[in-house]
C-alpha cells in the first residue's frame, strides 16, 4: 500500500496554553494510532510544523481534521506526496517542544517530493535529540 506524506506549518491561536497543546497532541496520537498514521509536532509556544504520513485514505481524513481544528491559523501546507517508507514509525502523533529558530529552519527547508534529504532530513535533526 503506498504511503503519502503532508507536512505544513501554521500559527497558533492567541493565547493558546501548554496544557491545551498537550491535550491536543494525546488525542491526536490516538486518533492518528486507528487511522494507521504517524508523525510529529513541533511547537514553539505560538507557531506549528507537523508532518504525518500514512496510507492515503487515512491521510486524508487526518489533514481534514487539522484543517478544520480551531486551535490554529494561518496553514501553510509545505509539501504532499508520496513517500518511499515512514520517517516516524513509531510515533503515533509526537508533540515537541523545540525553538523558534527550529521551526523557521524546517519550514524554509526544501519540502519538494518529500525525499529523506531536504527538509525532511532538517526535520531529522530537530527530532533526533528526543529519541533517546
Amino acid at each position: 500500500m503506498p504511503l503519502r506524506a503532508i507536512a505544513y506549518a501554521s500559527e497558533a491561536i492567541p493565547g493558546l496554553s501548554m496544557d491545551p497543546v498537550d491535550d491536543l497532541a494525546r488525542a491526536a496520537a490516538r486518533f492518528n494510532f486507528e487511522a494507521g498514521v504517524t508523525g510529529v509536532l513541533l511547537y514553539d509556544g505560538h507557531r506549528f510544523l507537523q508532518y504525518i504520513e500514512g496510507p492515503e485514505d487515512s491521510i486524508n481524513v487526518v489533514y481534514s481534521r487539522i484543517l478544520g481544528a480551531r486551535s490554529h491559523c494561518e496553514l501553510l501546507e509545505l509539501g504532499r506526496g508520496r513517500v518511499s517508507g515512514r520517517f516516524f514509525p513509531y510515533w503515533s502523533m509526537r508533540l515537541l517542544w523545540t525553538d523558534p529558530a527550529d521551526i523557521r529552519s524546517v519550514a524554509r527547508g526544501n519540502w519538494s517530493g518529500l525525499s529523506r534529504g531536504g527538509a525532511l532530513r532538517q526535520l531529522g535533526q530537530v527530532v533526533a535529540p528526543h529519541l533517546a
